[in-house]
């Protein structure tokens, strides 16, 4: 696997559309690679940025997220909150590279990973192109550091099934699961680094673990990326958090 990191333009809220962005920095794309992109780029371009002093950021993440734990919950004075089906820090919502803003999370990603993926086939005449769009997030518990995560993606399979194959010594799989979205999500956010490099942007390349498609991902392929909180390994932490209801709350 190869992942080049693609440098641009400094960008800056409300400056140009994600797919003008992408068209003037790759100048070239060939068949069954997959474009990564930071969902703060996406951001910026569809303008979703909040004036530092217009509002106190707990008062925004409990307005941005689904469910959000109480202030001063944890040691760090950080929000646990759940958006977009995903656990994060602060409903996503970011104050680096920002230019005196809070970032929110993108609007609707997946249907920018959709409509992004049609338009770079058209773009370069291609027919199977994945497209990522990754953000950072916490490592797994008692691990330090960030992590890339998917946010959504178009264009091939993010989950492949083991079950029913046999691992080395012919013991069958049972429920075992590869989450290859994520782990292209991990590797592209390695290689664009989280600090000023501005390389919101990366190929990836020479993949043949990926099985590219040439459409939109169905709602059940969707489905399966994400699993609930009450089925969740961490289902006791999920389940005995004192969570509240947000201003995207719908359950």
């Amino acid at each position: 696997m190869q992942v080049t990191p693609i440098k641009t333009r400094l960008v800056r809220a409300n400056e140009c559309s994600i797919e003008t962005l992408v068209a003037e920095s790759i100048s070239e794309l060939t068949e069954k690679s997959v474009v990564a992109i930071s969902s703060k780029v996406v951001a910026l371009c569809q303008n979703r940025v909040v004036d530092l002093e217009s509002i106190p950021k707990s008062d925004l993440i409990k307005q941005e997220a689904e469910r959000y734990t109480p202030d001063g919950f944890n040691r760090y004075g950080s929000n646990f909150t759940i958006i977009n089906n995903s656990l994060v820090p602060a409903a996503g919502i970011d104050e680096s590279n920002a230019d005196g803003h809070f970032v929110l999370w993108p609007e609707k990603p997946q249907s920018v990973a959709n409509d992004l993926r049609a338009f770079l086939c058209r773009q370069y005449g291609l027919e199977k192109i994945g497209v990522i769009i990754i953000d950072s997030n916490s490592l797994p518990p008692m691990r330090a550091g960030t992590i890339g995560i998917m946010l959504a993606h178009s264009g091939f399979e993010a989950i492949r099934h083991l079950a029913g194959t046999n691992d080395l010594f012919g013991r069958p799989f049972k429920v075992a699961t590869s989450a290859i979205g994520s782990g292209l999500a991990a590797a592209a956010t390695v290689a664009m680094g989280e600090g000023a490099e501005r390389t919101p942007l990366a190929l990836i390349a020479d993949v043949p673990f990926v099985s590219f498609q040439d459409r939109d991902p169905t709602k059940e392929e969707l489905s399966e990326v994400y699993i609930r909180p009450e089925d969740d390994l961490y289902a006791p932490f999920f389940m005995n958090a004192p969570w509240q209801p947000g201003g995207n709350h719908t359950k």
